[in-house]
């Protein structure tokens, strides 16, 4: 009986991080890849990078996945690196899916705002399942749990307060108009995220109590 409340225990946690990045491959192929949302965190600092040094996504990307990768698996424990594994593989799966599928939902760059607004809440919702939890779909997600972790600040802020640098930075050769409109869409999934992830330490509270 332990045996098999184990196993269920899993299978909904893997199952509940696979629909975490299944969702967040969805949104980012079908609003962000159309409406070209500028990123924050990590995959802004990439395409920051290229833009000012000429280095390549494929290097600059690797790299610093990986460092924030190294250093959650340091602060935060081996449990998180492989959920952070399964997460980054299931996302990769799920993204090439909808690219073979092809666009659903219509091409929304005409209306920037609505793009802006869907964007952060298919961000926020499957982040924010994927960091409940316990992994990281990529740097970004690796990143913020890090500072986070470090400064005690809620993951709502931490996320933002790394999307708000980079946007800022971006401005540097990216128009303002873009920018604003990616200032919603990270606002909007911070604080998505931070629900999501606040609600888990509530169940925790709730099982420890009982």
């Amino acid at each position: 009986m332990k045996k098999f409340n184990i196993r269920k225990d899993a299978i909904k946690h893997y199952g509940i991080l696979l629909l975490g990045v299944a969702i967040l491959a969805f949104g980012l192929f079908n609003i962000h890849s159309q409406s070209n949302i500028t990123e924050g965190g990590v995959l802004g600092m990439i395409l920051l990078l290229k833009h000012w040094t000429g280095l390549s996504p494929g290097i600059t990307g690797i790299f610093l996945d990986s460092l924030c990768y190294f250093i959650g698996f340091k602060l935060l424990g081996k449990e998180f690196l492989k959920n952070a594994l399964i997460a980054s593989v299931g996302f990769s799966f799920f993204y090439n899916i909808f690219e073979h599928i092809g666009f659903i939902i219509p091409d929304l760059s005409s209306i920037p705002l609505l793009a802006a607004i869907l964007g952060g809440l298919f961000v926020g919702i499957g982040v924010g399942l994927v960091v409940r939890m316990g992994g990281a779909s990529g740097g970004d997600d690796a990143l913020a749990l890090i500072i986070a972790k470090l400064s005690g600040c809620n993951i709502s802020k931490a996320y933002f307060a790394t999307d708000f640098v980079v946007l800022l930075l971006s401005l540097s050769y990216i128009p303002v108009q873009k920018i604003f409109y990616s200032l919603i869409t990270v606002t909007l999934s911070s604080y998505i995220i931070g629900l999501i992830h606040k609600d888990k330490k509530k169940d925790n509270k709730e099982v420890a109590t009982c």
